[in-house]
């Protein structure tokens, strides 16, 4: 197909170069690249790594499963602790968690790759279609979990094992929250994210049902009514928006939605980008949107970010990821309007910052970037409106340490809580956690009372 120089179109590059372009981006170990990665470990006693860890699992235990050939056991210990060890394998900043906190990084700055031996294990057990867990006897419970998310999916699996019956609400077609629909393609290739949801829900005892949105198909109260507990793992729906003038021009999207359309893309060539495309934001999100844009075949991409590159959410690997792909980024730079040519993007009219005092400030000097395609990254929101009494703090779910909210049998956790850290690892362990605190909650107040003679 001949190449399109202007505007926003698909099909920019050929059936070739998409496939190679979205290939993944690191491929499972072999068996002998996992043998040499695991001996590598020194199997400290008392693992920084595993400190490191949100789901806190055993790494110096699986990774010397692996070095002893038991990569089945090993994705045993992995799952006990994290039931979607595979996605965060793929997805997980290791290079800040794990690998950052590796003792090999004193002696060589080369930590273990515990991420790709972590995938290496948990592949091999998911390919196997090994279970490891089987049900409990049935409690007679039954909770209701809203989100198909990463805390819900995690919240649902643990539930399950222990006999409880549940049932996953989520207003998409898909189970999978962000690891279905905001994960860059090429981190989860092959259609893994519902591989791992299948998995996950293999245990049984778990009911999806598909777009039923909490607050327009039913309400708190009817869950409450229905169900023994409520598990909430909503994560964040909604985008901030930019409050300039012309942002709401064709040519102007969220970049959650971008990375959306093009995870359930069948042909990457039916997906459209600009050829001069920017980036607002500094985040994963951000980053995930100006690859994608290149690899689709943007001409030029650019990130711009009010603050340095200190600053920054996405990790400095996944920032020098962008860079060898052709990704501009440019620090201290303020979205000030969107200038159009004949009703579409043409332009982003940009203001320099500063520091002052500690607080970001606009230097009053000013400059243009062209741009056919300007996405938006700068942050999603959460929306309150269907929770009626639960309280909120700084506009997420307020939580105790178990998950517990101010309302009687509610839990949440993931990202629509406070404190969440917008990481899947982290929501996986507010569900499983919250569900222990379910679970504990329910069969205390199911035991008979016990007579003081």
């Amino acid at each position: 197909m001949e190449r399109l120089e202007t505007g926003i179109h698909a099909g920019r590059l050929s059936s070739a170069e998409y496939e190679a372009n979205f290939s993944d981006l690191h491929p499972r170990l072999d068996n002998h690249e996992a043998l040499v990665a695991a001996d590598r470990c020194y199997f400290c006693y008392d693992a920084p790594c595993m400190t490191a860890c949100p789901t806190s699992i055993d790494i110096p235990l699986f990774i010397r499963q692996i070095s002893t050939g038991n990569p089945i056991g090993s994705a045993k210990t992995i799952f006990d602790q994290n039931i979607l060890g595979g996605m965060c394998a793929r997805v997980c900043p290791t290079e800040e968690l794990c690998e950052q906190a590796c003792v090999r990084n004193t002696a060589e700055e080369r930590p273990v790759e515990i991420g790709r031996l972590q995938r290496y294990a948990t592949d091999a057990a998911m390919a196997a279609d090994k279970q490891f867990y089987q049900r409990a006897e049935p409690t007679g419970k039954k909770i209701a979990v809203v989100g198909a998310g990463p805390a819900g999916l995690a919240a649902a699996h643990r539930l399950a094992v222990k006999g409880n019956e549940v049932v996953i609400y989520d207003a998409k077609p898909k189970s999978g929250g962000l690891n279905e629909y905001g994960i860059a393609t090429y981190k989860t290739v092959d259609d893994f994210a519902q591989k791992e949801v299948d998995y996950v829900l293999s245990i049984g005892g778990i009911e999806v049902k598909h777009g039923e949105q909490l607050g327009r198909d039913f309400s708190l109260a009817d869950l409450q009514g229905q169900y023994d507990a409520v598990f909430l793992g909503l994560g964040l729906a909604g985008v901030n928006a930019l409050r300039v003038d012309n942002e709401n021009l064709p040519g102007v999207d969220d970049a959650v939605d971008f990375i959306a359309t093009l995870r359930q893309a069948d042909n990457k060539g039916d997906i459209a980008v600009g050829r001069r495309v920017v980036v607002l934001g500094g985040g994963m999100t951000a980053i995930d949107a100006a690859v994608q844009a290149k690899l689709l075949g943007a001409e030029e991409v650019t990130i711009c970010y009010r603050r340095g590159k200190e600053h920054m959410n996405a990790s400095e690997y996944e920032q020098d990821l962008a860079t060898s792909k052709g990704v501009i980024i440019r620090h201290w730079l303020a979205p000030k309007s969107i200038l159009s040519q004949d009703g579409k993007v043409a332009a982003i009219e940009v203001e320099y910052t500063a520091l002052v005092d500690g607080r970001l400030t606009g230097t009053g000097e000013t400059g243009v970037i062209t741009a056919d395609h300007i996405l938006k990254a700068i942050g999603q929101t959460f929306d309150a409106s269907s929770l009626g009494a639960l309280r909120m703090e700084s506009g997420r779910i307020a939580v105790d340490a178990e998950g517990h909210t101010s309302l009687d049998r509610v839990w949440a956790g993931g990202d629509c809580v406070f404190g969440g850290e917008d990481l899947t690892v982290s929501a996986v362990a507010h569900g499983r956690d919250a569900a222990e605190s379910i679970h504990r909650a329910l069969t205390a107040a199911a035991a008979p009372a016990v007579a003081v003679a």
